[in-house]
């Protein structure tokens, strides 16, 4: 399975394509609805999230509400286009003037606006900040909407909530089941399971963004139901702890990733950090507990796997940086974008997406054939041997 984006923050439209995704599976557009709203929400977005109302128009690969194992093609519209017209239509300007006179020529520290205008040699850096915007993650979760319907089929079950934002650590960290996260966690501004801590952090974002400034913070992924033995420990690139932190490390303004206690083992001996092993005639082998995070060797234990992320501050400032102008190399105050003083409770769910693609690619991959029938029964007997081993 793989999937392909295309797009630009205020262009006509997002579209992704998803391809290798089995068939039978059943898709509808209210099940990937459900996950653009979730990304919409969260204490701290901006004006655009009362702009687009995103919804998602499925345009092939799905026919009477089953997917047929060609590739689905899945469209978001920009509702804010209309006032974009002129500047991001496809169409070439009759005014050349006009064009240069629209010329973004002041790189926002934090973002790709001079790298990009760099490598790929545009003046205009507008045509770098429109593709590197996370507005791109609308269809990234459009597509994890498609992996968590596949993964649901299976018994296998995707929920993210926030940990920190702006120094507020959350210490409530209990939930019973996947499910009644998700309802406590829909319940929160910011996707917190801490109710105490999720109101100093909606107070720190305020405090944010009264100042001009924004905040960033920690997501967490948790899955549970995954079989045991998904990926491979004889190649890195088959190691699917590995494809997790680099999909993880792929969202707009991450800038670390960590499964199970991660950075913590640094600090502690290893008969504190590695997981004893137990056997039990009804469950197989469990572990005694969980700092692997569901992983040893690349592989999934069949334990709960945890996947952590770090979003920094959205660079985008109401009290700008210092930059400079690449036409006249003299010092300006970086420009202004429409913005959010936090996008952490969002993050959540763009990771939750993103963590699922992963985990269903690699599961077609293992245990892969072209229907989602066959796929169930081949999970079912893998997990019927590993609990006989």
């Amino acid at each position: 399975m793989r999937y392909l984006t295309a797009g630009e923050s205020h262009g006509p439209q997002l579209t992704t394509i998803l391809e290798g995704v089995p068939a039978g599976l059943s898709l509808t557009a209210e099940d990937v609805d459900q996950e653009l709203l979730r990304r919409q929400k969260g204490y701290g977005r901006g004006r655009r999230m009362q702009i687009e109302k995103d919804t998602v128009a499925i345009n092939s690969g799905v026919r009477h509400g089953r997917t047929l194992g060609s590739p689905i093609t899945l469209t978001v519209t920009n509702d804010d286009f209309t006032h974009w017209t002129k500047i991001m239509g496809a169409a070439p300007l009759e005014d050349e003037g006009e064009e240069v006179k629209r010329q973004l020529s002041r790189p926002r520290p934090g973002h790709a606006d001079l790298n990009g205008a760099i490598k790929y040699n545009h003046r205009d850096m507008r045509n770098v900040l429109e593709r590197s915007s996370a507005r791109e993650t609308t269809v990234r979760v459009a597509a994890g909407a498609v992996a968590k319907r596949f993964l649901n089929e299976l018994g296998i079950s995707v929920g993210g909530h926030v940990i920190e934002i702006g120094g507020v650590v959350a210490t409530d960290l209990h939930y019973q089941s996947i499910e009644a996260l998700q309802t406590r966690t829909e319940a929160s501004p910011v996707r917190c399971l801490d109710e105490k801590a999720g109101q100093q952090m909606m107070a720190a974002i305020d405090e944010a963004k009264k100042n001009g400034d924004s905040i960033g913070g920690i997501v967490e992924v948790i899955v549970e139901g995954m079989p045991v033995g998904v990926g491979s420990y004889v190649h890195y690139d088959r190691k699917l702890d590995a494809k997790l932190a680099a999909a993880i490390m792929s969202i707009n303004a991450f800038k670390g990733a960590e499964i199970g206690i991660g950075f913590e083992a640094a600090h502690k001996p290893g008969s504190q950090v590695h997981d004893e092993i137990l056997w039990d005639a009804e469950k197989g082998y469990t572990r005694r507990t969980n700092n692997a995070g569901g992983f040893e060797g690349g592989m999934t234990t069949g334990m709960p796997i945890v996947v952590r992320g770090v979003m920094k501050p959205i660079p985008t400032l109401y009290k700008p940086l210092q930059s400079v102008d690449i036409e006249t190399k003299e010092p300006f105050s970086a420009s202004i974008e429409r913005s959010d003083a936090c996008a952490v409770p969002a993050a959540s769910v763009v990771a939750e997406a993103v963590v699922a693609w992963e985990l269903a690619a690699a599961i077609v991959e293992q245990f892969g054939v072209d229907h989602i029938d066959r796929i169930k029964e081949n999970v079912q007997r893998h997990m019927k041997e590993a609990r006989e081993f």
